[in-house]
Order: structure tokens, then C-alpha cells, then sequence
């Protein structure tokens, strides 16, 4: 079954269940502040899964493309991906497990028409903090029924057990991980894992690496595939351990790419609908054929090509900071990897933008004309990135006789090279490099330095603080200050908190004066002086952009909508989080304003006492 129906058939399968089907959110979070990219479906939940209710209801599902760089190191092999897509669907203190468990299992063998024999799952096995899940255990036991119970394990794989029981570290879900890291006040629970058996071959092949080893369904030798996880949201950590929610939630994410191989019973995701167009555009590009040495840099190429036109798309451009400083190392990982294939680097870039921006299109996701101006930034970034390459070389072959973690280091202060192109390429030297002996000099020089860069390739994490949050509302008054000064040709085109500063993008065609600058900081401070209200409203979107309201341009918004009005100065289309009143924020200074380009400037300000 290809992706497409596979969306369509989930997404009107929840519905048909009284679930409401909800937009994505951008790739950039426009209500989040903690984080680089949405990583996942229930990112924008997070508020309505600590208990704020949401506009469309207590039931919800949607199709959320989601973009991760934990698992960038294993991308090149046949199921890990940077790029993916995530369906959802939550109950908000609604349904929960009775009714989860057995709709999981009808989707995938009913609808999507998987074989009942190739599932299998896991649940929670308890611990001191809390017991084990014979909830999902029963429920599971009934739903594989058919004679007879099913069978639950513990250990190793027997094709006659279908229920296999792990530890917290595998089948427990809170923001800060199993029981014993939660802090007080921090909401998680059990969660259930399904799993697609691509069968014994894949594990005992002579390629192998888990060839000979036990294998058990949550192996990473390929023959099992997580392909949906149920979180039931029922715990709250307090002083004397967990202790059960007064309403309980459930988060499900189903990868549609795993789903899809699934479906298409291949251990290899890349040969599914979502990758076989984009990697057929690299092997006319190239030259070479989809196997053998040329498989993972196709894949590479691929899935970070995927990446970064999504996210050149949606309005992200390179650069060497934050989102931007992520989407200039995919867009370099890819063209080393390109190296690989011994073609055009950018002829096999240019030939498979189009195919990407057709997939994404066609789901809704980003615009059908967005081709060229993907294309343009691009081929700009490998024009840069080729002169940088060819030194970077140079410098290696110099220093031929000691290639060391610092050559790594100081390639990346020159070149902005990071750690793993440089490792790859000092390889085909013959010598390995250390990760953590670099970070070690790059910690060095971040604390000589004060960098905000270290990490960010990770997907690095803000903070979750009180003055993230001021920060926020501080936006939504910069925001309305900017057009009063400047006028109704400004618009929201992106934004950033950390714990220090905040970073607003705006489209404006000229340069603001310092005078100009300064009116804008003084409005900000007396609204903020004026200790304004800040109300939540849940408005039906026309009738609230009709009132007047602001929304962020990149953002698709539901039906039923969170308003914040902040006294009568400020109306915006927001999740939240805020303050109460303005007085909470303190003050706030411009730091700096800078272009980005034509027609589009970012203006940076943080909080004074």
C-alpha cells in the first residue's frame, strides 16, 4: 500500500471514531520555544496533555512530517531516517486503553491488511515505581485471542508469544524518560509498542552483525520493526513516587514510512513510495544503480535531501546558527556523501528537489511552486560549500602526517566543517577519529568562548523556565510594536527563545532606523509597564482572524483556534505558554537588527530586570 493511502485510511479511520483531524505544525515550532524543529505529533499536545483543553476537542489525529537528528549517525541503513512522517491520535482524559488497543490492531490488519502472525508487542514490565501494565497485557490477550489467551514473555523470541514485557528504559514515556528521572510534577506512563517481523533470515544473515546473537522483538538487527507505540499517560511523579492521574491520556505515533514497509513486506524503507522517486533521480543523475557501496550514501543523500527541502520550503535558510546552522550540515553531509557516487553534486541535488517538493505537495504539506526557490538556495549553499570542501581537503593532505581530533576542531572553526564530515574524510586515510576527544577541545572552547553552537546538529533543547515564557508574550508586543512603527507590511516569518535572548523574523522591504528601533523598544516597555492582561480565548478561526487577529504565516490552523489578547494592544493566533499580566515580563531591550536577505530582517531583544 503506498503512503499516500496509507494517511488517507488512518486519518479516516480516526475520524469515523469521533476524532477531529487537526493541521500539522510547521517544521519550526511557532508555540514551542524549548526546541529546534517538531520532532514529533504530540509536540504541539504537550499543553493538552499537562491538562490545557484543546479548541477541537477531546479526541484528535492528524499526519505530522517531523524531523529528528538523534538517529543521523545511523541513517545509511535500511529503516533510520531524519525525516519522517508521524500519524496521531490522543485522547484527552477521553477513551483509553480498551478502546486503543483493539482500534491499533484493526487499523494495521483491517486497513492497512497487514498479516495478524507478523505482529507482535511489548508493554511495561514494572518496577518499584510503578506496577506492571496487565491492563494492555489482558486487552492484548484478547485481541490476538483465538482459542486461547495469548502467551506473554520476557525473554528471546518464540513466534508463539505475542506479548513480550520489557523495563521502564523500553516501555516507559515522559519528557524526562523512566520513573526514577521524572522530576515532581512531571506526567508519564506505560506505553505499548507493535511491532513487524520482516522474518529470521534478516537476523541470521551471513552480513550480519547479530548473526548467532538472541534476538527478541526489540532487536536492532532488522528483523523487527516498531511500526506504532501507544502511550497511556496515567501517572504524575509526586514526593513519594507516582501516583495515578485524575484523567488519563493517550498518545499514539505511527511512523508512516514503517507502516509502509509493512505493507510492502521490504526490510528497506528507502524502497518504499516515500523514497524509490527521489532515489531514482539520483541513480539517473549519478550514473550508479541503487546496491551494493553506493546504497547508504544514496540514502544519505536522500533522506537529508528530503530534510532541508522541507525545510528551505517552510522558510528555514543555511546558516551557522540554530535551525539554519542544522539544515547547512544535512545539506553538506548529503554532498560528501555525494563524493561517494563520483557524479555532479549538484546535478544529482537539482535533478531530485522536484520530486521531493511533489511528495510534500501533494500531502499538503509545503507549495507546489516551491521548486525554484529551493533550487536557488541550494545551489548557492554547495557553491559556498565546494570552496570550503576543496580547502578543507587541502588542509587534510597537509597535515597528512597528523591527522587528529584537533584538525577536526579547527576545520570546524575555520570552515565551519563539522566533526563527522571531517571524520569521513580523514577515513579514506586510513585514520579514525574520536567524538568524544572532540567535544572535549569544543568544550573547551565554549567555555572560553560562550558559543550558542555546541549541540545543535543533536537538536538541541532551550530550557522549559519561567522567562522562556516571558519571553514568549514579549514576542507577541515586539510583534505588534514593529507594525505600528513600520507598518502593516510587517509580518511574522519565524522565531526563537532560549533562556537569554529572543529572535523574531519579519518580512519588511526596508531598513529600520536606529530612531525607528528605539520607538518600537519604548512601546514594548510601556505595555509592559501598563501591566496589561493576558487573556486565552478558544475563537472559531474565521471569526477570530476577522476580529483581527494575527496569525503565524507558516502555520495551518484548525477550525476552533487558542486566541491570546494581551489588554487591547496585542490578538494572536498562539498555544501559548504566557504570563498573566505584562508586569511579570520586567522590560526588554533591542539587542540588534539584522537582514536576511530581500525583504526579510530578524531583530533580537532580551529581558531587562
Amino acid at each position: 500500500m503506498k503512503s499516500a493511502d496509507i494517511r488517507k485510511k488512518y486519518l479516516e479511520f480516526y475520524k469515523a471514531r469521533g476524532h477531529a483531524v487537526i493541521p500539522a505544525a510547521p517544521i519550526v515550532p511557532p508555540d514551542d520555544p524549548t526546541t529546534l524543529f517538531t520532532s514529533s505529533g504530540m509536540q504541539q499536545m504537550v499543553p493538552c496533555l499537562k491538562g490545557e483543553p484543546h479548541p477541537m476537542g477531546t479526541r484528535l489525529t492528524d499526519s505530522q512530517p517531523s524531523f529528528r537528528a538523534d538517529d543521523i549517525e545511523e541513517v545509511g541503513d535500511n529503516r533510520h531516517i531524519c525525516m519522517f512522517e508521524m500519524l496521531g491520535n490522543w485522547s484527552l482524559g477521553d477513551y483509553f486503553k480498551k478502546e486503543q488497543l483493539p482500534w491499533v490492531y484493526e487499523f494495521l490488519t483491517k486497513e492497512v491488511g497487514l498479516d495478524p502472525d507478523r505482529l507482535f508487542v511489548s508493554v511495561f514490565a514494572g518496577d518499584e515505581y510503578a506496577p506492571r501494565d496487565d491492563e494492555s497485557i489482558k486487552i492484548w490477550q484478547s485481541v490476538f485471542s483465538t482459542d486461547k489467551p495469548a502467551k506473554v514473555g520476557t525473554e528471546g523470541f518464540d513466534p508463539a508469544t505475542k506479548i513480550y514485557l520489557y523495563p521502564a528504559k523500553k516501555n516507559w514515556w515522559s519528557r524526562a524518560g523512566e520513573p526514577a528521572k521524572m522530576p515532581v510534577g512531571e506526567v508519564g506512563g506505560p506505553d505499548s509498542e507493535v511491532f513487524y517481523d520482516f522474518g529470521e533470515e534478516l537476523h541470521l544473515h551471513e552480513n550480519s552483525s547479530w548473526s548467532g546473537e538472541p534476538c527478541h522483538v526489540n532487536c536492532d538487527c532488522g528483523r523487527f520493526l516498531e511500526i506504532g507505540n501507544s502511550v497511556f499517560m496515567q501517572y504524575v511523579k509526586t514526593d513519594s513516587g507516582v501516583q495515578p492521574l485524575p484523567k488519563n491520556n493517550v498518545d499514539f505515533g505511527g511512523g508512516l514510512e514503517r507502516l509502509a514497509a509493512a505493507s510492502q513486506n521490504t526490510p528497506d524503507i528507502f524502497t518504499t513510495d516515500s523514497f524509490t522517486s527521489i532515489l531514482r533521480s539520483i541513480e539517473v543523475s549519478s550514473g550508479k544503480r541503487y546496491e551494493g557501496e553506493y546504497m547508504p550514501p544514496m540514502r544519505v543523500i536522500a533522506d537529508h535531501l528530503r530534510a532541508a527541502v522541507f525545510m528551505i520550503a517552510q522558510g528555514i535558510t543555511p546558516s551557522n546558527k540554530l535551525q539554519g546552522y542544522v539544515l547547512r550540515r544535512l545539506l553538506r553531509r548529503a554532498a560528501v556523501r555525494g563524493r561517494k557516487l563520483g557524479g555532479d553534486i549538484k546535478k544529482i541535488f537539482e535533478s531530485s528537489i522536484p520530486t521531493v517538493v511533489s511528495f510534500y505537495s501533494d500531502a499538503g504539506f509545503i507549495s507546489a511552486d516551491s521548486s525554484t526557490k529551493v533550487q536557488a538556495v541550494v545551489s548557492e549553499e554547495l557553491t559556498r560549500f565546494e570552496k570550503v570542501l576543496t580547502n578543507g581537503i587541502k588542509e587534510i593532505d597537509r597535515r597528512q602526517g597528523k591527522l587528529d581530533e584537533q584538525i577536526a576542531f579547527d576545520l570546524y572553526q575555520s570552515y565551519g566543517f563539522p566533526f563527522e564530515i571531517t571524520s569521513e574524510l580523514v577515513a579514506e586515510k586510513g585514520t579514525t577519529l574520536s567524538q568524544e576527544k572532540f567535544d572535549e577541545l569544543f568544550k573547551k572552547h565554549k567555555e572560553e568562548s560562550r558559543t550558542a553552537s555546541a549541540g545543535m546538529f543533536k537538536g538541541g533543547l532551550a530550557d522549559h523556565s519561567e522567562v522562556v515564557t516571558k519571553y514568549h508574550t514579549t514576542t507577541h508586543l515586539l510583534h505588534q510594536a514593529l507594525r505600528d512603527v513600520l507598518g502593516d507590511e510587517i509580518s511574522q516569518a519565524g522565531s526563537n527563545l532560549t533562556s537569554e535572548r529572543l529572535r523574531f523574523d519579519y518580512t519588511y522591504s526596508g531598513k529600520p532606523t536606529d530612531e525607528q528601533l528605539k520607538k518600537i523598544e519604548t512601546i514594548v516597555n510601556e505595555k509592559i509597564k501598563a501591566d496589561l492582561p493576558v487573556v486565552k480565548t478558544i475563537e472559531d478561526k474565521d471569526e477570530a482572524l476577522k476580529s483581527g487577529a494575527r496569525a503565524f504565516f507558516a502555520e495551518k490552523y484548525p477550525d476552533k483556534v487558542s486566541v491570546y489578547t494581551i489588554g487591547d494592544y496585542s490578538k494572536e493566533l498562539c498555544g501559548g505558554p504566557h504570563v498573566g499580566h505584562t508586569g511579570e515580563i520586567g522590560g526588554m531591550r533591542v539587542v540588534k537588527d539584522e537582514s536576511l536577505g530581500v525583504g526579510k530582517r530578524r531583530i533580537y531583544a532580551r529581558l531587562t530586570a
